[in-house]
């Protein structure tokens, strides 16, 4: 169902109302040339209960949320905005089937953390549908975008690397989280390969980036670090022991001829009382070796009173800027050709200013 832009608003259906979700509705809503027309619960206590509701949104939308796949895609949407936590193929596939197109925030942008079947269902779903399937969020995805708009000041670049650095404490509980194994013993045998297999889609990441900056990688390289707690940390959610996983140092590194020249970076602390002692810089850094070398900052806070904030207020920025990218790309991704697509492949997005 891929479309010329045109002046009428484009129908978007929403698929699930997560912490994700709830923003991608209210980023949907607020859009100038997008409309709401359906909502996915997979919930039965959600369904027939309105969008509004179910997001926190102030006003109601008239859009009552479903459980039934078939019946939204009867409304023939333009696209459909999938913030499940994981990718489920089959679902996704039989919206692409149906000619409808897809921007997820579900871990996949390029497919190679989902591994080739997978990737290859949804490439063929996608092309048999005339549909288009769009992967992104803050990072994976936007970080790599932002990366490679900042090198495009140096010529004869060498290397390029982006590095998210954030204190996680408040939210180091929260599901996507689950997998990477915080507050496990030091030393805890397949601890690294736990969080290279948790943090695959950064691999998807490289893709994406070199991509845009014209490389095709050897191979991708993922190397894992630990910091521990040097007392009992007692965090939203959860309690890590003295001695245990409070930090975590996670580098996909993107090889050409044995060379890194990509480098996507995550150093994610919980509080300071670690060892090692590392610092955190709370939003992302790019660093460009070229002529001329580069160092860009992207800091990152809240539209209002840091005072007034709870847990929930510090959660939802992530949530944010999570959500907001997919929402913002729908309409390149309407107008882009069936299969999998990614910000290479897009004209330049960015919010649609009122």
């Amino acid at each position: 169902m891929n479309e010329a832009s045109s002046p009428r608003r484009l129908r978007v259906v929403q698929w699930t109302t997560g912490n994700v979700g709830r923003e991608t509705v209210g980023a949907i809503v607020a859009h100038p040339g997008l409309e709401l027309v359906g909502v996915f619960a997979h919930d039965p206590a959600k369904a027939g209960r309105d969008a509004a509701e179910l997001c926190g949104l102030d006003e109601p939308t008239g859009v009552m949320a479903t459980t039934d796949g078939d019946e939204l895609l009867a409304l023939h949407p333009d696209c459909v905005v999938y913030t499940a936590l994981h990718l489920d193929v089959d679902e996704v596939a039989r919206i692409l089937r149906a000619g409808v197109n897809v921007v997820t925030t579900s871990e996949f942008l390029t497919g190679t953390g989902v591994g080739a079947d997978a990737t290859a269902t949804l490439e063929a779903a996608a092309r048999e549908g005339g549909a288009t399937l769009f992967g992104t969020g803050v990072n994976p995805g936007f970080a790599q975008l932002f990366t490679a708009i900042c090198a495009g000041i140096s010529r004869d670049v060498r290397s390029i690397s982006v590095t998210e650095s954030a204190d996680v404490t408040m939210f180091a509980n929260d599901p996507n989280f689950a997998a990477v194994g915080w507050g496990r013993p030091a030393d805890d045998p397949g601890h690294a390969e736990a969080v290279e297999s948790a943090t695959v889609v950064f691999g998807d990441g490289l893709d994406v980036l070199a991509a845009l900056v014209g490389l095709t990688l050897d191979e991708r390289r993922c190397t894992v670090t630990f910091a521990h707690a040097t007392e009992e940390l007692d965090i939203p959610g959860m309690v890590i022991p003295k001695g245990h996983v409070a930090g975590m140092d996670v580098w996909w590194d993107g090889v050409v001829g044995g060379a890194t020249r990509l480098s996507i970076r995550q150093r994610w602390i919980i509080g300071d009382r670690i060892e090692p002692a590392w610092t955190v810089e709370f939003g992302y850094v790019v660093e460009v070796e070229g002529d001329p070398n580069l160092r860009v900052k992207l800091d990152l806070w809240p539209d209002g009173d840091l005072a007034s904030m709870g847990v929930d207020e510090f959660r939802s920025i992530g949530m944010r800027i999570t959500a907001v990218p997919p929402v913002n790309a729908i309409g390149a991704v309407c107008a882009a050709a069936p299969g999998i697509r990614t910000y290479a492949d897009l004209p330049v997005v960015t919010s649609r200013m009122t």
